[in-house]
This record gives structure tokens, sequence and C-alpha cells, in this order.
């Protein structure tokens, strides 16, 4: 269903075209959405999460969308061996990797820091900042190795302001913001890009269902542009991220919020 603001098709970059592209997050929302939109544009793509049959769902989708190929595969993005399995397998039927999204993350729904817990705060740091960092270690080598290459991390408007999110959640991203411009300095003298997304509210399926109408549009009328994010949107942009159109732009976050961080 086309929303106001968003284009029916996304923007061309050809260069993308044979590219391999790895997404994890990739089997439902976000990561699926930014999976369909490199397959349009020509690319070979992995998307990696933990929902088997969502994930083969998503790969018969993409290899009917003009791509150079396409894997769906089944692996946790805390746990560095299924990691490693899943980098090897990517590289051997799709190729050297070109693009990585790392996109995995989550549970950004606010408990007062009163009421966190020991387990749930680690859980939700683990899912989001530490997955990230494991993500870009099982990828990165292949990107150095070869000398070129855009790694695009998921952060989020609550890495950036104080909100309605919980404080492990907020403090997660902002942690994927600082490793991320850590690492592209590190990665700046080897031809390796890098660099972050922060979302506002983003109306995916889990928030669809978890967020009443009412809820939604209140949300909304928090952003200056008056709407809720679309998958669409992210996933446009990480096309220019990850694309020739960003070759000079390095260790940036792009707020894809509708003015959330500017009120």
């Amino acid at each position: 269903m086309a929303v106001q603001g968003i284009q029916n098709t996304a923007p061309s970059h050809p260069d993308l075209a044979g590219k391999v592209v790895v997404i994890t997050g990739g089997s439902r929302g976000i990561g699926a959405e930014t999976a369909r939109a490199f397959a349009r544009q020509g690319a070979a793509v992995a998307a990696i999460g933990r929902d088997a049959a969502a994930l083969t769902a998503v790969a018969a989708e993409l290899r009917g969308l003009g791509g150079a190929g396409a894997l769906g595969l089944v692996a946790d993005c805390t746990d560095p061996v299924a990691l490693a399995g899943a980098a090897e397998r990517i590289e051997r039927e799709l190729g050297p990797v070109d693009v990585l999204a790392a996109f995995v993350g989550g549970d950004g729904y606010p408990v007062p820091t009163a009421r966190e817990t020991a387990e749930h705060w680690r859980s939700v740091v683990d899912g989001n900042l530490t997955a990230t960092f494991l993500t870009v270690q099982a990828f990165l080598p292949g990107l150095l190795e070869r000398g070129s290459g855009s790694v695009v991390t998921m952060a989020s408007t609550a890495g950036r302001l104080p909100g309605g999110s919980s404080a492990a959640y907020a403090a997660a991203k902002a942690g994927v913001l600082m490793f991320t411009r850590h690492l592209a300095l590190e990665a700046a003298g080897q031809g390796v890009r890098v660099n972050a997304i922060a979302p506002g509210a983003v109306r995916t399926e889990r928030t669809a269902t978890l967020m009443t109408p009412e809820v939604q549009a209140a949300v909304a009328a928090a952003h200056p542009l008056g709407r809720l994010g679309e998958p669409e949107d992210i996933a446009s942009a990480t096309l220019f991220l990850a694309s020739d159109a960003s070759s000079w732009i390095t260790g940036q976050t792009l707020d894809v919020s509708g003015g959330r961080v500017i009120v």
C-alpha cells in the first residue's frame, strides 16, 4: 500500500548489481524489506535470522525479484560459531561479501529502570550491541582483505535522545553508534566504509500488532513529518549508504526519523 511521502520504487543504484549483500535480522520487517530492495538492484542477498520458515519465504521472494542469488540462513547473531558458519556458506555459495547490513536487534519497548532486571538488561544489550559486534567480526576480515565494501549498522533515535525506550535499549543503541564511528576510523585506511542508520518509529509487522491505531497516531504526531516510518524508508537509506553514491561518507549516522531528532 502506498504511503504519502514514499515512492513506489526505490532509487536506482546500478553499481549494486552483482554485489553480495548480507542482512541480519532479515526474516521480516526492516531487514526483509531491505533484502528485497537490494535484490531489486540486482544484488545477491543472504538474509540471516532465527525464524527458518520466514527466511525460507523471504529467500523464495528474493529469487523472483531479479537478484543475482538468494539465501535464507538460520543463525543466532549472539553466537560467533553460528555466524562463522553462515559467513563460510555465503562466500561458498554467493561469493565474497561486499555489503554487510548488521540490522539484528529490537526489544526497544519501555521498561522503567527501577523495575529493570539484570537478565533483561543483558538480553537487550546482547541482542543489539553484542550481536552487532559479533556480526561485524564475522564478515569484516573478508572486507578488509579485499580492500573495499560497506558496513551499515542499525542504531535508533533511542541512542540519540532520551525517550520512550528502556534504558537498556538506549544504552545498547548508543553503543552501536560509537562502535560504528570507532570501526569506521579503523577501517577507513583499508577501503571499507562504515555508517549507521538511526530510525525513528517504523511501522513493521511487530509494531503494527503491538501498537493500537490511537498509539500509532500519537507516535506519528511526535515526528515533525507527521507519520511513522515505513521499512521502505530505511531500505532506501541503506541502498544509498551501500552504494557508490555515498563513496566519500564514513563514520556517519543517518537519522531516518521524520525529523524526530530535531525536536
